[in-house]
């Protein structure tokens, strides 16, 4: 429905819900190993924190944050991987997942997921780069999606 959420500014916030987010990022990042651990270092109980864990996020994780899926046929060479990857992070790309089959006759298949949010360029810009790569054989994307 178009009132199930809202964009309040983190000032408005209560303190919990921000403790809450600190939280799942200590989670996130592996710096807490538990839940509880999260929250006793967040500085709120384990009890608000499972309250409102699933209630609140950052902006742009609940609904900004794209993640593109792309497919690449390298050559089997020193180097080649590597010029990829730079691309992604050139372009201001979040490289989230590598994916690389044993290369045979020569060459291997590459997928990259990304995150597209913080990118300098467009999507269609950054295939135009990958394809141009000394190495890359082919560039396809999977998807895009939220």
């Amino acid at each position: 429905m178009a009132d199930d959420y809202f964009i309040v500014r983190r000032e408005a916030l209560p303190a919990v819900f921000l403790k809450v987010i600190e939280a799942k990022r200590l989670l996130g990042t592996g710096a807490a190993k538990s839940a509880a651990e999260a929250a006793r270092m967040a500085d709120i109980s384990r009890g608000a924190f499972y309250k409102y864990k699933d209630m609140i996020a950052p902006y742009e994780e609940a609904g900004e944050s794209r993640v593109l899926t792309i497919q690449s046929v390298l050559e089997d060479r020193p180097g080649v991987l590597s010029c990829l990857i730079t691309s992604f992070s050139d372009a201001g790309a979040n490289i989230l997942t590598v994916n690389q089959n044993i290369p045979a006759d020569g060459a291997a298949y590459v997928t990259v997921s990304v995150r597209t949010d913080n990118m300098q360029i467009a999507v269609s810009e950054l295939f135009d780069r990958l394809k141009t790569l000394d190495g890359v054989v082919s560039v396809s994307g999977i998807g895009l999606t939220k």
